[in-house]
């Protein structure tokens, strides 16, 4: 019973061996395929030249709301109208908030020579949203930085 014991013990300590010899390549294993992936990754940034942008809060300029008359209707139908621009940084926000009577000139120009029936539609409002932004994008002042408008929100959208 003795040698049975101790062959028992000499299988146990070898299971118990090999287990970890297993467990110590598969942590390894682990380890260089993940440092593999982290290298891919690095070059891949590199190659592209740019560092990842970091998520930042959206950045919003507020244009008070506005009235105009809309064009080509014979019952003198008006839009009043509320706005904020979802802008990509601060240069491009302190820009529009130092111009901002040029900005509200070019969009009640725009606003005006809308029609009713237009505006009423989803698709009308996109095509202004557009419209805004290229308005917008046409140069303000001789030393103007690139502006970049990201989007266009109405806060109030009322044609009456």
């Amino acid at each position: 019973m003795a040698e049975t014991s101790s062959k028992s013990r000499g299988l146990l300590w070898l299971a118990i061996l090999a287990t970890a010899l297993i467990a110590t390549l598969v942590a390894m294993n682990i380890y260089l395929l993940l440092r593999e992936t982290g290298d891919a990754t690095a070059a891949a940034v590199e190659e592209q030249g740019e560092e990842p942008e970091e998520a930042v809060n959206p950045i919003f300029v507020k244009i008070d709301p506005f009235t105009v008359n809309l064009q080509g209707d014979l019952y003198g139908r008006l839009l009043y109208v509320g706005l904020s621009l979802q802008v990509g940084d601060d240069e491009t926000r302190d820009f529009l908030l130092e111009h901002m009577p040029q900005v509200r000139s070019r969009l009640l120009i725009l606003h005006s020579a809308q029609s009713p029936e237009k505006l009423a539609t989803p698709e009308g409002k996109r095509e202004l949203v557009a419209g805004i932004i290229t308005a917008l994008s046409e140069p303000m002042a001789k030393a103007q930085p690139e502006l970049r408008i990201d989007d266009v929100l109405f806060s109030e959208f009322i044609v009456q």
